[in-house]
């Protein structure tokens, strides 16, 4: 029995993504990587055709679909050769603070745009001294009257050039209490003060503007803010658990593709005169990862079930963060072996995967965090 139900909507609506990725992402993809950066003329065509926010409801101008939508548009974009059209950030990490925290009125302000393509988002995090630790955040917000002052400075930011708002996570200086100093606020693009840095140059995921964004005495409506003040961290760690699930997801996803192409490598590669599937070496190894990939896809899509029931599984999507993101680059290094020479060819693509996936332990909390969750549940 399948754990996970595809019913025919959403097998056509996999056969319809399918179709735009062949058209509008498979052709365009190597240019993508050397501009660094995904033009927005694509993010309003995967708008268009309803393929982002997949789960925003039709009465913010959404497709009003199940999360199930999602997951095929994870799985779809994770079979491409790249990773840095991050569709599934915005969709299904950034939006959902503004669809499950937002007043009414900014969600008919933003969400319709959301969905369209039209407006792009990113989640500004990450400082430049405090990675996952949200404790020793520095950027701070002060209120003024009707207004939030916001200062201080964001890394590592993905969407950063490309994104018209970020959810923006400060602090209150005058707050002790550093979980209950943390609030959320939407910081639109060119806002006075709000300045985008250069493009950062990465190991991997070329195609993916990450930047970093400076705020300078940046002045924000007092209704800009996102939920109760200081709630941010609590807001935060309630999204946790589809984030990592989203991380799982695409790390499984990519683990699949890389797998299947270097299984057909094998069978079509001659070496002594007899394709290289033929040693057993290759043979054990190739079973041996055959078998830790279709453990963690079910183990993945039970998590999704269980999510779409709203339970709660934060410990088992830590596990599969991290158990996931540690295969693909297990899987990728191992495939990069057995092919040899030509895997250190910029034409081998387990080359760009390579690369592309090595972060995948890191962001969205680094797999040491997703064990130290994990031990602590155990105490």
């Amino acid at each position: 029995m399948d754990i996970l139900t595809y019913t025919k909507k959403h097998r056509d609506f996999q056969k319809r993504l399918r179709s735009f990725i062949e058209k509008e992402v498979n052709p365009n993809l190597e240019q993508w990587e050397k501009d660094h950066i995904v033009p927005r003329e694509v993010w309003k065509k995967m708008g268009s055709q309803g393929f982002l926010c997949p789960c925003i409801s039709t009465e913010y101008g959404g497709p009003g679909l199940d999360f199930l939508c999602s997951v095929i548009v994870m799985e779809e974009m994770a079979r491409t050769n790249q990773s840095g059209f991050l569709n599934y950030l915005h969709s299904d990490i950034v939006v959902p603070y503004i669809d499950s925290f937002g007043t009414e009125e900014q969600k008919l302000r933003y969400l319709p745009g959301c969905v369209s393509g039209d407006i792009i988002t990113a989640v500004a995090m990450t400082e430049p001294d405090a990675g996952s630790d949200l404790a020793s955040m520095t950027c701070t917000a002060v209120q003024e009257g009707n207004e939030i002052v916001i200062n201080g400075s964001k890394t590592f930011i993905s969407n950063g050039i490309n994104c018209d708002l970020v959810v923006v996570a400060a602090k209150d200086p005058l707050v002790e209490n550093p979980h209950k100093s943390l609030s959320l606020y939407l910081v639109e693009d060119k806002t006075p003060g709000f300045n985008k840095g250069n493009k950062l140059e990465k190991m991997g995921m070329h195609s993916q503007d990450t930047a970093e964004l400076f705020f300078t005495n940046c002045r924000i409506p007092a209704e800009n803010r996102l939920g109760e003040k200081g709630a941010g961290f609590v807001m935060l760690m309630q999204k946790l658990q589809q984030e990592r699930l989203v991380c799982s997801v695409t790390a499984v996803g990519k683990t699949e593709s890389i797998f299947e192409w270097t299984l057909d490598y094998c069978k079509n590669t001659n070496v002594s005169g007899k394709p290289l599937f033929k040693s057993q070496a290759v043979q054990f190894a190739m079973a041996e990862m055959a078998t830790e990939i279709k453990m963690s896809k079910v183990f993945t899509e039970k998590l999704v079930a269980d999510h779409m029931e709203k339970k709660s599984i934060m410990i088992e999507t830590s596990m599969a963060k991290y158990q996931t993101t540690d295969m693909v680059n297990r899987v990728a290094n191992k495939c990069m072996e057995i092919i040899g020479e030509f895997a250190s060819d910029e034409q081998c693509p387990i080359v760009r995967e390579w690369r592309d996936t090595r972060v995948f332990s890191i962001f969205a909390g680094t797999n040491e965090i997703m064990k130290n969750i994990i031990a602590k549940s155990m105490v």
